[in-house]
């Protein structure tokens, strides 16, 4: 049986494709351990002054010698200030692990492709050629995984993958440009609230001119057909029987169309 480009790739270099996917997945992992280390119970301890000011804070449950010794070097003894360790429970950052977890093993795989590329179109003039692997529902080629990576393998990986990463990163940044504006609105309306009252009394204002004059133009519309049905009504009352209207009344005696008169006959002389 004939077998694949792909299978004879995956072959010819199987100790790389296996260094690729350990190495992927060791990536993932500290990826995954990183976002799982910010999540969970957070501790951070606050130094305060006699007017209650933060000055310093670190995280942790408390202060290193090291971080001690440079705090008492700038604001004196630790002893005159207050400290106090606030902790809460921050929740698993999905969206950034999801976010990391896909779009940097694409960027680094698209960096070095495009790294590649450029060398061989500065380099060498672009004149690596690509072999034609044939059609794609070519008889004898394996199994249906085997084709299926075949028809994957015939499409452009540059735009598959600025795809992908335009798309992830949009789910990271559309949802905290949202959540941004909508700070910044509530700030604008806390701050400038009579700005606000004064434009939706404004739109408020305008839309009951646009309703009256709606109301005016319907009325005078309505009037107008009345008009009209009460003029052919009378038109209708007035008209004799079956004919048309006319200007005028109908005279007495109707004319004949054509005026009709005998012609004399002349009677002759007598003898």
């Amino acid at each position: 049986m004939k077998s694949s480009p792909i299978s004879k790739l995956l072959q010819e270099n199987k100790t790389l494709f296996i260094i690729i996917v350990v190495g992927l997945f060791l990536l993932e992992l500290e990826i995954f351990a990183l976002a799982a280390m910010k999540s969970g119970k957070q501790s951070v301890l606050q130094v305060l002054d006699n007017q209650g000011n933060v000055i310093h804070e670190t995280s942790g449950n408390n202060l290193s010698d090291f971080h001690k010794a440079n705090f008492e070097k700038v604001f004196g003894s630790l002893e005159k200030y207050t400290v106090r360790l606030n902790t809460r429970e921050v929740p698993f950052p999905f969206r950034a692990w999801f976010v990391a977890a896909i779009c940097i093993p694409i960027g680094a795989m698209m960096l070095f492709a495009f790294v590649v590329k450029a060398y061989l179109v500065i380099f060498h003039g672009d004149t690596v050629t690509y072999e034609n692997s044939g059609p794609v529902n070519e008889p004898g080629v394996g199994n249906q995984l085997e084709s299926t990576l075949n028809r994957i393998s015939r499409m452009n990986i540059f735009n598959i993958g600025f795809l992908v990463f335009v798309g992830v990163v949009s789910y990271w940044i559309i949802p905290n440009m949202i959540t941004y504006l909508g700070h910044v609105s509530i700030d604008l309306f806390i701050q400038y609230e009579w700005v606000f009252f004064v434009l939706l009394g404004i739109v408020v204002c305008v839309g009951l001119w646009i309703i009256y004059l709606r109301y005016l133009l319907a009325k005078k519309s309505i009037q107008s057909q009345t008009e009209i049905q009460k003029h052919r009504i009378s038109l209708e009352y007035h008209a004799v029987g079956d004919q048309p209207l006319q200007l005028e009344g109908p005279s007495d005696t109707d004319p004949a169309i054509i005026e009709y008169k005998p012609e004399e006959t002349e009677e002759p002389p007598p003898s």
